[in-house]
C-alpha cells in the first residue's frame, strides 16, 4: 500500500527501513533511509504507525523467544508489563 504519495513510498518500503544496525528510529530517517524528504507531511502518522506496530511485534517476538529459552512460568513480558 502506498503511504507517501508525495515520495510514492509504500509501507514494505517503510518496514525495510526498520531492521538491522543502521535501523530508522523517527519519520526523519526513514525519508533518509530510502533517499527522500516529507514534503506535505501527511504520511507522517502512517510512517509512524507503521514503526510502532513493527515495535510491538519485535518486542512480542523476544519475549516468545526468552520465554521459551527460559521456560519461564510467567517470563518477560509479565515482569516488564509488556504482552
Amino acid at each position: 500500500m502506498i503511504v507517501c504519495s508525495c515520495n510514492v513510498l509504500s509501507d514494505q518500503d517503510v518496514r525495510s527501513t526498520l531492521s538491522g544496525d543502521g535501523a530508522a528510529r523517527t519519520c526523519g530517517e526513514v525519508y533518509g533511509c530510502l533517499g527522500c524528504s516529507a514534503q506535505c507531511g501527511r504520511c507522517a502518522r502512517t510512517i509512524r504507525r507503521i514503526m510502532n506496530e513493527a515495535l510491538t511485534a519485535a518486542d512480542a517476538g523476544c519475549c516468545a523467544a526468552n520465554d521459551a529459552l527460559a521456560g519461564a512460568e510467567t517470563g518477560c513480558c509479565a515482569a516488564t508489563g509488556n504482552s
